[in-house]
């Protein structure tokens, strides 16, 4: 039963890549497609928009450095907050649903992508007491004559630098995440997405920008029924 629902997230995943094919960023593919030997990121492993040879960057712990954008400049990441930093830049860079979201002027950006406030709540609490010297990931380092990045003001703790993870969330990465009103309709960065994108797609969410309650409702119904799958499918393997 499991794999059905993993079969239903490929096909939706194919029709939206038909749509919107993938970003124009620096490491992003013109269209998705399988990437069956991915180090990191497998969540998009079906069908992504980055190559498996990028992903060789994320795959040991700690993570230095992304193309020329360095991590660690107040010090390495803790395991916790490496794992969700990892989920935000492999969406980015692999998910083929990122484009849906394309930022209106620049190709390369996404804007207002729907996250959930546990995912953000989550996040928060997993890097409060690690340490960052910008507000703004996008725009707030020095950068170099060769492309690295370097702190301008004092490094901190993200508890200091943040309110809390719905701050976080909508500021970190500029315009590109915005905290969903929604318990289901939003992203997770794991499999539960497969059920949201289903309705964060459709027709009628691209024409309005308010949360309908039949899709809300539709889409607890779906996830409530994927979250028992898998409950079943651990239980017939113990």
């Amino acid at each position: 039963m499991l794999r059905f629902a993993v079969t239903l997230f490929a096909v939706i995943t194919s029709s939206t890549c038909q749509k919107y094919g993938c970003l124009e960023g620096d490491t992003h593919k013109p269209k998705p497609s399988p990437e069956p030997n991915m180090h990191e990121c497998t969540l998009y492993s079906k069908s992504s928009c980055c190559y498996a040879d990028f992903t060789e960057q994320l795959a040991h712990s700690p993570v230095i450095k992304v193309n020329n954008s360095y991590w660690n400049r107040c010090g390495q990441l803790s395991k916790s907050c490496e794992v969700f930093t990892k989920k935000i830049e492999c969406f980015y860079r692999c998910s083929p649903h990122a484009a849906h979201w394309i930022h209106p002027n620049y190709t390369a950006a996404i804007q207002s992508v729907p996250l959930c406030q546990s995912f953000c709540d989550d996040w928060y609490e997993a890097c409060k007491d690690d340490s960052i010297c910008v507000h703004n990931w996008l725009t707030d380092w020095e950068w170099d004559e060769s492309g690295e990045n370097h702190c301008k003001n004092k490094c901190v703790p993200y508890s200091e630098m943040y309110a809390n993870g719905i701050d976080m969330c909508q500021t970190m990465w500029g315009e590109s995440f915005k905290v969903s009103e929604s318990s289901c309709l939003c992203l997770q960065m794991n499999m539960k997405d497969m059920m949201a994108i289903k309705y964060l797609l459709s027709e009628s969410s691209e024409e309005s920008s308010s949360i309908s309650s039949s899709e809300e409702h539709a889409c607890q119904k779906r996830l409530l029924k994927f979250e028992k799958l898998k409950g079943d499918e651990g239980e017939q393997t113990r």
